[in-house]
Order: C-alpha cells, then sequence, then structure tokens
C-alpha cells in the first residue's frame, strides 16, 4: 500500500480518556465543551489524487500530524490500530509489559499465542534478533507480507512471548507505518485487528467492537488485496533452514526466494 496523504480527524466516544489539550488543533474547533466526553481518536487517512497529493482544505491535518497523534498515544502506553500491508492490526510498544497485556485483553487472545514485532529498517532487526541468514536475504523479503522468526535477543521485553525465546518480526510494505515505528524509536508489538478467532479485517469497520479499546484508529481505507490472508510466517532460527509456520499470501515468492536464490533446504523438524 502507497503512502496515503492528507488526513482529517474524526472523534468518537470511548470508554478511554484523553483530554482535548493533547488533540491536535483540527479537532479543537468542535468547541471545548468536548472536553468533558471520553474520546477515541479516528484518523481518516486519504489517498492521493490521480496527479499528486490531495488538496490541502479545512479540517484536514498533514501526515505528521497523524504520526505524532499515533505515536504519543502508543508512548502513552495505549494500543492503536492501524493499516499494513495485508490486513488490518493492532499496535502498542512492545518493550511496554502493560501495553503487551492490554492488546491481549483487547483481542481476548490466548497468552500462549504470540505477538509478532514491527521495525522500521532492516538494520533494527538485529538489535532484537539473533540472524543467522545474510544480510541481502532481509533485504529480498523486506519490506513486504512476510514474517521472518528468529531468536530473540537480550533487548526485547522479556514479557513479550516470555514461554519462546523465537520472536516473528516484520517490516510492512507500507510507509505510514515504518514512519510510526521510526517515530516511537523502538518496535511495535503487532497482531491482527479482531477479535480471537474470528476473521482478520482489511477495512476498519468490521471491527468497529473493538475501537471503543484502542486509542487510536488510523483508518487507510479498504486494505488492497482483500485475501485476508495476513502475511507469510517463516521460521529461520536454524542456520541453512526454513521452516513454514504460516503460508499467508506471499508463500510462493517467499520460498523461492529462501530455496533457489539462497539455498535454503526445508527443515522437516526431524532430528
Amino acid at each position: 500500500m502507497k503512502l496515503l496523504h492528507n488526513i482529517t480527524a474524526v472523534f468518537l466516544k470511548t470508554a478511554r480518556a484523553h483530554s482535548c489539550a493533547a488533540e491536535p488543533a483540527a479537532a479543537r474547533h468542535l468547541g471545548a465543551d468536548m472536553c468533558k466526553e471520553l474520546r477515541t481518536k479516528v484518523l481518516r487517512l486519504l489517498p492521493a489524487t490521480s496527479n499528486g497529493p490531495s488538496v490541502h482544505s479545512e479540517g484536514h491535518t498533514d501526515e505528521s500530524e497523524v504520526l505524532s497523534c499515533t505515536a504519543k498515544a502508543l508512548k502513552e502506553g495505549h494500543v492503536v490500530a492501524v493499516p499494513t500491508d495485508t490486513i488490518y492490526g493492532l499496535a502498542c510498544l512492545a518493550q511496554s509489559s502493560e501495553a503487551v497485556r492490554r492488546t491481549y485483553g483487547i483481542k481476548g487472545r490466548n497468552e500462549q499465542k504470540p505477538l509478532a514485532i514491527c521495525v522500521g529498517e532492516i538494520q533494527d532487526i538485529y538489535k532484537y534478533c539473533k540472524v543467522p541468514v545474510q544480510k541481502a536475504l532481509l533485504g529480498d523479503l523486506l519490506p513486504g507480507p512476510v514474517t521472518l522468526v528468529f531468536e530473540r535477543s537480550e533487548e526485547l521485553n522479556t514479557d513479550l512471548n516470555p514461554f519462546t525465546s523465537l520472536v516473528g518480526v516484520r517490516i510492512p510494505d507500507h510507509s505510514f507505518m515504518r514512519h510510526l515505528c521510526q517515530m516511537c524509536g523502538e518496535p511495535l508489538a503487532l497482531t491482527s485487528a479482531n477479535v480471537s478467532s474470528q476473521t482478520s479485517t482489511v477495512a476498519v469497520h468490521e471491527f468497529k467492537e473493538l475501537w471503543p479499546k484502542v486509542a487510536v484508529v488510523v483508518d487507510g481505507g479498504p486494505i488492497g488485496d482483500q485475501s485476508r490472508l495476513g502475511s507469510t510466517v517463516v521460521d529461520l532460527s536454524v542456520l541453512g533452514k526454513y521452516r513454514i509456520i504460516r503460508p499467508g499470501c506471499a508463500l510462493s515468492a517467499t520460498v523461492d526466494v529462501l530455496q533457489h536464490k539462497y539455498g535454503l533446504s526445508e527443515d522437516s523438524g526431524e532430528q
């Protein structure tokens, strides 16, 4: 999904408090009486026109403001809903144990099921993962609809997936998400924006029941793929081997890179 440009903010009632003083300027014209109510910020991303970026108009904010608003909510320990290159996701700071617990609660997710992390650049992976493959391989698969599973490093929050020594890492092919990670300066824990075991979502109205539980919903419009398969998840933690954990939406292209370009063999799990 290409980077989306002008943004307009819409505010809905929720059970989570956000003061008007912290809201962007584009929202404050709605009146001081709004300060007395509870809000979730719904930030709508508008696509570019055929001739370039959409024309700025009254009531729209710029990209830097929506990034700032979303990053602020994350740094305050909240959970946000965001578009990716595959499906909509719930994100929080991976290094915040309380935010991670909140994410599990919002989804009703089994706490023995892991959360992936999302970073902005390939070099960030090396801080949080032990990488036994060539950097060029990472560059061939990322950014893209692939989650790579490695041994976790000591830098990663021990309360994130404490039941396993592995962690999946993503760099979505989505400029907003990459910029958001860069603004936060640390990895985001990322999971699908849906109630656990329900269908993955490709439009914000499909997980509207979760809106009251998150601080920000970033509406990027319908996800282009519409397959709802999510990313292809592949374990690369064993030197020279790969193991497909989830086929996802990019299985064929991923296996082609791993086998034919880098000579990795499929790990059958046999000793």
